[in-house]
């Protein structure tokens, strides 16, 4: 199968390093405060913090440095999440929302976009942590 990243080097590195991260993290956030479920989880929060952490966390997530647990600890990110009722449908739209900020970035179509993307998907699902109600 084609298009495996060097084993040798980070999906961080892979997609471009921090430069690659920050614009991914200014594409993103519009989006998910512009998003109807995802708004709620958001209001009242300084989307520039938020942005920050983000721009610390996603560079660990991808093998990359460890700025955010410098700072914060181990991301331990379904604790961290505790707080908030999040509904499956939130982490669909979350999910979507970055999708869209990978395309944005023209990151989405690419082996390395492809495996980070996987990655995610694979964590949003652990953020969950209240049922739909209809």
């Amino acid at each position: 199968m084609g298009g495996k990243m060097n084993q040798n080097q980070s999906l961080y590195d892979e997609i471009g390093g921090q430069e690659t991260v920050n614009q991914l993290v200014d594409e993103f956030y519009p989006r998910v405060y512009e998003d109807e479920e995802l708004k709620p989880l958001f209001e009242g929060n300084d989307i520039e913090e938020i942005k920050r952490k983000q721009r610390m966390f996603l560079p660990q997530f991808l093998g990359g440095p460890t700025f955010y647990s410098d700072e914060f600890g181990p991301p331990a990110m379904p604790s961290r999440h505790q707080t908030f009722e999040i509904t499956l449908k939130q982490a669909e739209c979350w999910l979507n929302c970055m999708k869209e900020a990978l395309k944005a970035i023209d990151l989405y179509d690419t082996p390395a976009g492809q495996e980070f993307y996987e990655k995610l998907t694979k964590v949003a699902p652990l953020m969950v942590s209240r049922q739909e109600t209809n």
